[in-house]
């Protein structure tokens, strides 16, 4: 039962990344001690059909009630709190940095050829933030065969971006400028608000993110049993990377010596959290 609550836990923390831009999920996974878990299940489901089901719907359920809390907590902090909201996140990831340093163990596998890969992974999370784009996209009423292929397609992305660490699906999803109004529709599903038009345009979405799950998680599979040690390099990049792109976010926004207290005391909390949860695994 504890290992059920503890995962269901997690499955809340990581359904936040869908929720705030800027925060990976697959990155938050690793951070959580997830990661390889949630691939090694997506990629293996029917072997051990029972197990693989129940952590899934386990973890699916706290990911869900992220969403739904999201939806009415989670934007009300960043919005009127973001720097102490951000800097938890901040704290989680860097807790994390650690643990993946003793995967790859530094002293035998630092080569060229890794740090090459650790700057390419550097380098195409940077990039992806580099772009910015506007959240007009304006869904029609009622079915529509190329929107609802159009949303198939931005859930592969988006679940993409989920399964690769480093690189935020909420911000993709900016990117592209569907965050807003998916969030829009998510929020009215919730308040039972025009439901046959949301199921609409979530149905086709949750179809793409399920294909793009799948596809993405065997991908990541392959390269840890080919190249585990180049991926790890590439994943240590992407989450260097997400955490100064996020840490950079922060000088946008106006902030008092209250909030910079609790900020401290936050960042403090996640860095412990994750130091904790990797300890104890």
């Amino acid at each position: 039962m504890k290992e059920k609550i503890i995962i269901f836990l997690k499955g809340m923390i990581l359904g936040s990344a869908m929720i705030i831009p800027g925060v990976s999920g697959g990155t938050l996974a690793i951070s959580l001690g997830l990661y390889e878990k949630i691939i090694n299940t997506i990629s293996h489901f029917f072997k051990d059909f029972k197990n693989n089901l129940l952590f899934i719907i386990n973890l699916g359920l706290g990911v869900l009630a992220s969403l739904i809390l999201g939806a009415l907590i989670l934007n009300y902090t960043f919005e009127h709190a973001p720097i102490p909201t951000i800097l938890f996140f901040i704290g989680l990831l860097i807790g994390s940095i650690p643990s993946l340093i003793k995967k790859v163990d530094l002293r035998n596998t630092l080569k060229i050829s890794n740090i090459f890969f650790f700057l390419l992974g550097i380098s195409i999370v940077l990039g992806v933030y580099l772009f910015k784009g506007t959240n007009d996209v304006i869904f029609s009423n009622g079915f529509n065969l190329i929107q609802s292929i159009k949303l198939v397609l931005i859930g592969v992305v988006a679940a993409a971006t989920l399964v690769v660490p480093g690189i935020s699906g909420s911000f993709m999803l900016m990117i592209l400028g569907y965050y807003e109004p998916i969030l829009k529709v998510i929020s009215d599903l919730i308040k039972f608000n025009n439901i046959t038009n949301n199921l609409i345009i979530l149905i086709p979405f949750g179809i793409g993110v399920v294909i793009g799950v799948v596809v993405i998680a065997k991908i990541i599979e392959f390269l840890f049993k080919k190249h585990e040690i180049k991926t790890y390099y590439a994943i240590i990049g992407f989450l260097v990377a997400s955490i100064i792109e996020i840490f950079i976010s922060l000088f946008s926004y106006k902030t008092n010596v209250i909030q910079i207290i609790i900020s401290i005391i936050l960042f403090i909390l996640g860095l412990l959290l994750t130091l904790k949860v990797f300890k104890s695994e």
